[in-house]
Formats: C-alpha cells, sequence, structure tokens
C-alpha cells in the first residue's frame, strides 16, 4: 500500500487534497441547500418542517461521519505502516459494522418520529410534513452511512479526487430529481416533501455503488475471505476506539442544535425557517474549513503511522493559519449580503431578517470554528478521540446551549446568536493552545529518541 502523504511539500499536500475535497463538500451542500430551496416554494409550514428535520438528519449524517472518522485514523496509520493486508481487513470490517449500526437506527428512528419531534417543539400541524419526509429518510440511511464511511476508507489512502467525483455525481442526481418529484414535472406524481426525500434517497444510493466499486477495483482495499470472529471483533475495537467517540462528538453538535431548535421554536415557525435558512447558508460559507478538517485526517494518520512527526507539526501550523485568514473573509463577505442571500430562499421579512441577524453575528467566530475543527481532526486521526470529545462539550453543553438559554431570556433570539458566536471564539483559543502542548510535547519525545529522526 504505497504511502502518498508521507514525502514532499507539506503545504502542497494539503492543497491538493483540499481542493477536490472542497469541491466534493460544495455538490453535498448544494444539494442541501437545493432541496431547501425548491421546499421554500411549497410554503412556510413545508420550510419549517424541513427545519425541524435539519437537526436529527445531521445528528444521523454525525453518526455517518464518525464512524469514517475511525475507519479512516486506522486505516491511514496502517497505510503508513505499509501493512496491506491490516489495510483491507480494517477496511471491510469498516463496512459491515457501519451495516450493523444502521440497520439499528433505522429501528431506532421509524418509531419515535412523533415523539422527538414533539419534543423539539414542532406544531401538531407540521408533524404531518414532518413524518411524510422522515418515513422516506429513515429507510435510506443504509445509503448515507455505508458509503459515507466506504469514501472515508478512500480518503485514508490519500485519494480525495474519487470521494469528491462521487459525491458531486449524487448531488447532480438529486438537483436534477428534486423538481420532478417534488412540483410533479415531466409526469411524476407531486410528492412535496415525500418527494425531496425520495431524491434523496435515490442519489445517496448511487453513491453507495460507486464507492464500492471503487474500494474493489481502483483501490483493492476490501477482502472477500470469511475471518475469525476474534479478528472481526478486534478490526471493530480499534475502529471504535476512535470511530464511537468521534460519532458520540459529532452527535453532540446536531443534539445541542435540536435543543437550540427548540428554545427557537418558542419565537414561533417563521423563527425557525429563519434559523434553518441561515444554518444551510452557514454550512456552505463553511465549506472549505470543513473540507481541510477532513484531509488533515489522512495528512497525519499517514505521517503518524511513518512516524514523521515534524510534518504532522507543519500541518497543524499552516492550517490554522489559513482557518484565521479564511475566516476573515467570510466574516467581511456575508455581513453585507446577509439580507439578499436569506431573500433567496424565503421572501417572509420576518424570516429574512432572523436569518441576516444570525449571518452577522456569528460569522466573527468563523476562524474559530475552524481551528476547532482542525484540532478534533488532528487528534482523531491521531488514535486520541478524549480530547475531541472534550472540546466539543465544551463548546455545545457547557458554553452554547446555557448561554443561548440565558441570551434569549435577556436579549431575545439575538442574545442566542451571540452566545453561539461566544461559545466558538471561547473554544477555538482553548483548542490552539492544547494543540501547541501536545505538538511541544511530542517533539521533545523526539529530542530524547534520535532513532526516531532517523525514519525521517
Amino acid at each position: 500500500m504505497k504511502q502518498k502523504l508521507t514525502e514532499g511539500s507539506v503545504g502542497w499536500h494539503l492543497v491538493k487534497l483540499t481542493i477536490p475535497m472542497i469541491w466534493g463538500i460544495f455538490a453535498v451542500i448544494a444539494f442541501s441547500l437545493i432541496d431547501t430551496y425548491f421546499v421554500a416554494h411549497l410554503g412556510t409550514k413545508p420550510l419549517a418542517a424541513m427545519s425541524f428535520t435539519f437537526p436529527v438528519v445531521s445528528a444521523l449524517g454525525s453518526l455517518s461521519l464518525g464512524l469514517g472518522v475511525g475507519a479512516s485514523s486506522v486505516i491511514a496509520r496502517a497505510i503508513g505502516e505499509g501493512n496491506r493486508t491490516k489495510v483491507q481487513r480494517l477496511t471491510t470490517d469498516s463496512l459491515t459494522l457501519s451495516l450493523l449500526i444502521v440497520g439499528i437506527f433505522i429501528l431506532i428512528g421509524l418509531t419515535s418520529i412523533k415523539p422527538l419531534f414533539t419534543a423539539l417543539g414542532a406544531e401538531p400541524d407540521i408533524l404531518p410534513l414532518i413524518q411524510d419526509y422522515m418515513q422516506i429518510w429513515y429507510w435510506g440511511m443504509i445509503f448515507l452511512v455505508v458509503p459515507m464511511v466506504g469514501n472515508s476508507a478512500i480518503r485514508a489512502s490519500g485519494n480525495t479526487q474519487v470521494p469528491s467525483l462521487i459525491m458531486t455525481v449524487a448531488a447532480a442526481i438529486n438537483i436534477a430529481l428534486d423538481p420532478l418529484f417534488i412540483f410533479g414535472l415531466g409526469g411524476f406524481p407531486r410528492l412535496e416533501l415525500q418527494g425531496a426525500a425520495i431524491a434523496t434517497v435515490i442519489s445517496r444510493a448511487m453513491t453507495l455503488l460507486a464507492s464500492l466499486l471503487v474500494l474493489h477495483y481502483r483501490e483493492r482495499m476490501l477482502c472477500f475471505n470469511l475471518p475469525k470472529l476474534q479478528v472481526v471483533l478486534k478490526s471493530w475495537r480499534n475502529i471504535l476506539h476512535v470511530g464511537l467517540p468521534a460519532a458520540g462528538t459529532s452527535l453532540i453538535t446536531p443534539i445541542s442544535i435540536g435543543l437550540i431548535t427548540s428554545i427557537i421554536a418558542t419565537y414561533g415557525p417563521l423563527a425557525v425557517a429563519g434559523f434553518g435558512i441561515a444554518s444551510r447558508v452557514e454550512s456552505f460559507a463553511l465549506i472549505v474549513l470543513v473540507a481541510l478538517s477532513v484531509v488533515i485526517s489522512p495528512f497525519v494518520g499517514q505521517n503518524w503511522g511513518a512516524k514523521k512527526y515534524h510534518r504532522v507539526r507543519q500541518a497543524l501550523s499552516l492550517s490554522t493559519l489559513f482557518c484565521l485568514f479564511w475566516g476573515i473573509v467570510l466574516a467581511g463577505i456575508l455581513a453585507p449580503t446577509a439580507p439578499w442571500l436569506a431573500s433567496v430562499f424565503n421572501s417572509n421579512p420576518t424570516v429574512v431578517a432572523i436569518a441576516a441577524t444570525y449571518l452577522v453575528i456569528v460569522p466573527i467566530s468563523y476562524a474559530a470554528s475552524g481551528i476547532i475543527l482542525i484540532s478534533s481532526a488532528t487528534f482523531n486521526a491521531l488514535g486520541k478521540p478524549l480530547p475531541s470529545v472534550v472540546m466539543i462539550l465544551a463548546r455545545m453543553f457547557i458554553l452554547y446551549v446555557p448561554l443561548a438559554y440565558l441570551g434569549s431570556r435577556l436579549f431575545g433570539i439575538n442574545g442566542i446568536f451571540f452566545a453561539a458566536c461566544f461559545s466558538n471564539l471561547a473554544v477555538g483559543v482553548g483548542a490552539y493552545i492544547w494543540n501547541r502542548i501536545v505538538c511541544n510535547l511530542q517533539a521533545a519525545k523526539e529530542s530524547q529518541q534520535p532513532s526516531l529522526a532517523t525514519v525521517d
């Protein structure tokens, strides 16, 4: 198994990995925005219903991401070690593990739609619309989780072009199918929210097929021999050592957003709709930083496995500087354009005002958000998931949710947005310091073990 990322310019590797990833994530976010755009034309209630599903959809997406992070971490380090058999075993077992877990969550999801969304603050006239969407979406979970883990395995090999292409094709299929199923164009039945869910499931199914074909025929990362149960359990344990905390960490954010949504719901459906629009625009705005955090994982994993620790430190320094630069750029762009961006999705003045206010306040902290993403991805890639868990817990449950509740009481809905900004800034500074400490400790360890330097 070729170690693609352990030689050559660190900065150039990050650029080459990140650019395709930006496009892939752009494609995914784009079809989410297109979904929102088409559903918004059905009216405020369908838009509010989709906004209520956002935390749950994000939570299950985060589960997929967590499993992918665990798989990428162990696979990238195995590639760095040069152990091809171990790479194939871990890749195959990560897919079977994701298949098992997704089956459990489908059952839980289908039986909890009404009580869950009632708890999130959905009103009785919104619940039927939510059920129409989620009953189909839950059945399509297998097409979300398994290919996401598969694409993470492909990226662990240092290949971001193919996963990005897969995501782009899936997004194109989804965008093409949305108007057909939602509005009943071209002779298709008008299914409205159900149509949006069907389009998503079909496009995701294409990613499952494509990722499996690439893993088997191009990367040669799958094996089909029947292993002993102990071998599989050992692989699952290694994957879950990082994947379970990473999945839990990834779930923290949408769970906390669900709590924030319930607070915002006290201001009415229009407030929820505005928050939903702002959240989707934010996802689009942070594409570059998310892409960088995704590719930092295979880079760190391969170089850590090859014992090239100085390259890990250099990658973190470059990534931090870029986060600062990009965060300033985003804040400068969104502040004057926020009202126009919000009005693209909905013309209701209240919805536009709430979304625009969010997009003026929260982007001040986007640089810090990027640093948190980079730090979390790095610790997971090193097989050290605890710092990531602590950082996200501190940001969401110790700072964001309590401060949002307090801010809402004192300053109204704007207090919620200021709470998000402060939480990002505070934890971003802490994440930077924590990363510096870990790097310095590793540097000291290297100086005490001269043999490690000869490996470089």
